[in-house]
């Protein structure tokens, strides 16, 4: 689970019309990448409201952080959703069994220097993979984060359409209808740092994993 600005258009010269471009577009250190927290967090306590949205699984509740020095992914997108305890879990606390996240899909990623860690009360269970050459890969993966920061660049970036319209990342990609969503051709991530509750892939190759206990965790 800093970089300098580019110039986001090139000069045209007087003998070559000027025509739309679609180019990359930057954001350092943004909460939940980018996505306006205002018109998202209005859209889904609104369709919360209205039962709309609903957990693709039960998670445990019990949130687990991710950092990698780097995620380059090919097929983006990102929207609103809310992930469901089951019943009565002793992890809900005041959440009343539901938290309000945001889904990050990425149709094939690579990831450089991973490290995966949730705290399991005292000691923290950790995992360190693709460190030694060679990055983890995954396919179809989904994230499902409260909070996450990174400096991030994307090209061809959409934002605020409707996510069960988009197609880039994937089936994984789409979220529910008349949810605010974005997606992008490519997204590169660096200096990533995520609070997570569940995620899925396809699939997920480790090299050089190693799994430990530890009194910190990433």
């Amino acid at each position: 689970m800093a970089m300098s600005e580019d110039a986001a258009t090139a000069a045209e010269t007087p003998e070559t019309p000027i025509t739309p471009r679609r180019g990359r577009v930057r954001f350092k250190r943004s909460a939940l990448m980018a996505v306006p927290a205002v018109a998202l967090g209005g859209v889904l306590m609104t369709l919360t409201a209205q039962g709309v949205l609903a957990a693709q699984f039960s998670i445990s509740g019990m949130p687990f952080t991710i950092t990698a020095d780097s995620l380059e992914g090919d097929g983006f997108a990102q929207y609103g959703s809310l992930d469901s305890m089951i019943p009565d879990s002793p992890n809900q606390g005041n959440t009343g069994g539901q938290v309000l996240v945001a889904v990050s899909a990425i149709k094939s990623a690579k990831i450089t220097n991973l490290c995966q860690s949730v705290d399991l009360g005292g000691i923290n269970l950790v995992i360190h993979a693709g460190d030694g050459g060679t990055p983890v890969s995954a396919t179809n993966l989904t994230t499902d984060s409260d909070l996450l920061s990174a400096d991030a660049e994307f090209t061809n970036m959409e934002i605020g359409g409707d996510a069960s319209t988009y197609t880039k990342a994937g089936p994984s990609g789409k979220g529910n209808p008349g949810v605010f969503g974005q997606q992008a051709d490519t997204v590169k991530l660096n200096h990533l740092k995520q609070h997570n509750y569940a995620s899925t892939a396809a699939g997920f190759k480790f090299p050089n994993l190693r799994l430990s206990f530890s009194s910190q965790g990433c």
